[in-house]
């Protein structure tokens, strides 16, 4: 691609590839590289594997893999511009979350498959859509941008980063940069380009109760011996309020943010039934990214279809809790961990463990690198992108932060309202995804002028 800012070169560079960049985000989300425990392993390495080779084709330069102990493999590489160029690092993350129930998919999970101007299977969007946009820049730019550019693909973010202390700690040097691109957030609408202000903190929590040594009959002991199922529920309630708002004091809350979320959209997105009503008070972007919310994620206790009368000895359930961008991970897990044991029933014996933790983050987006990315989407969407908050967390955000204070952090992404990110028949856009692809080549261009 010349050398040039001109918006029709960026999108006859990437419609010239797009058909490839598609072929080769098909191949890599056909390998299930589910990076939670009690999946392949061998499959997000292959999933590293497959990146690596991609980016490495697309121009990028001395690609390798990053290894430490007992982690899923992240995928890196450079590719040098002018001396006096500005460092730009493209993020990105090759792992996924579980496909969920395979009967609820419309067309297998892990075989891409494109209906009505759609891609889907489980990372079109989250995040294999991330390389992809990456991929095509690269090519766009016949593997010589302007600006130096660093990929670094993770391969742990869906399990929260698990091992991201020990990746920075041997590998931070080589992520050092003026500004980051981070493709995994999401556009407010189809057409509508967003640029992410704030994330959530996350902590996620063990609960466990136990009241008795073994299972008993139910009908010899039921009425005065409780069981630790019925326990759990009634501990997991205390969480929230009569009105749903998260009744954990001490859980900080965010300022609210100037955009409106509207209750029907908000509805037909989640897939809210009819009768269900909506947690809490107050605006809905502020209860979506300035407020904590807790979920419950999954309990362990007897199943139905394994059920027997008799008094379950102990239970327990994983809780998530997202944190305002105000908040800390630490404050945050002991005063859930206070409420909970403070409130615990019937004398039950609890224990509560943390089990992952992410920093909420708070980005100020002005500056230079910022209108670039502005000036960009103007360009390919013909208008200024919004600035919502996110519910979601990212825990490298956060992280290289703290490490590179002076680096402009872009949030960016290609998912859209009906992607269905960690759900059943998750999918992605294909003209957005090459608006995306179109938008992060002209952002380069910008970013090399502005230096």
């Amino acid at each position: 691609m010349p050398r040039r800012l001109i918006p029709e070169d960026a999108s006859a560079a990437v419609a010239s590839s797009f058909g490839r960049v598609c072929a080769d985000l098909e191949n890599l989300v056909r390998i299930p590289s589910v990076s939670a425990d009690g999946f392949d392993p061998a499959q997000v390495r292959k999933s590293a594997e497959r990146t690596a080779v991609w980016l490495q084709r697309s121009g990028l330069d001395n690609v390798r893999l990053l290894e430490v102990d007992e982690a899923h493999p992240a995928v890196y590489g450079v590719t040098h511009g002018p001396p006096d160029a500005p460092t730009v690092l493209l993020y990105a993350h090759h792992d996924v979350q579980p496909p969920g129930a395979e009967e609820l998919w419309t067309s297998p999970a892990f075989e891409p498959t494109q209906r009505n101007g759609r891609l889907f299977g489980r990372g079109t969007s989250d995040d294999k859509a991330g390389i992809a946009v990456h991929a095509a820049t690269l090519r766009a730019w016949e593997g010589r941008p302007p600006v130096t550019v660093a990929v670094f693909i993770e391969g742990e973010e869906e399990i929260g980063s698990t091992h991201l202390a020990e990746f920075l700690g041997e590998y931070g040097d080589l992520l050092k940069a003026d500004a980051i691109v981070l493709a995994d957030c999401a556009n407010w609408t189809i057409g509508q380009p967003a640029l992410t202000t704030s994330l959530r903190g996350i902590i996620d929590c063990l609960v466990e109760v136990r009241t008795l040594d073994h299972a008993v009959h139910s009908g010899m002991y039921g009425g005065p011996v409780p069981d630790a199922l019925t326990t759990l529920c009634k501990l997991i309630a205390t969480l929230h309020n009569r009105r749903g708002s998260v009744a954990v004091k001490g859980l900080r809350t965010g300022q609210a943010p100037g955009l409106a979320v509207k209750e029907p959209e908000l509805r037909r997105k989640a897939g809210l039934r009819p009768g269900v009503r909506m947690l809490g008070t107050g605006p809905l972007a502020h209860r979506l990214w300035t407020r904590p919310a807790i979920a419950v994620l999954g309990i362990d206790a007897p199943a139905t279809t394994d059920t027997a009368h008799k008094l379950a000895p102990v239970a327990q359930a994983k809780i998530s809790v997202r944190l305002a961008p105000a908040d800390d991970t630490q404050s945050a897990f002991r005063v859930v961990s206070e409420h909970l044991h403070k409130r615990v029933p019937w004398g039950a014996e609890l224990t509560v463990r943390l089990c992952t933790e992410g920093e909420p983050h708070r980005i100020v987006t002005s500056g230079r690198a910022f209108d670039a990315y502005r000036r960009a989407c103007a360009e390919t969407w013909g208008r200024q992108p919004v600035e919502p908050g996110t519910g979601g967390s990212l825990p490298i955000v956060r992280a290289l932060a703290e490490m590179y204070p002076a680096m402009a952090q872009l949030l960016t992404g290609v998912e859209d309202p009906d992607s269905n990110a960690h759900a059943e028949n998750e999918s992605v856009h294909l003209e957005e995804l090459s608006r995306c692809c179109v938008s992060e080549t002209l952002l380069l261009g910008h970013l090399a002028a502005r230096a």
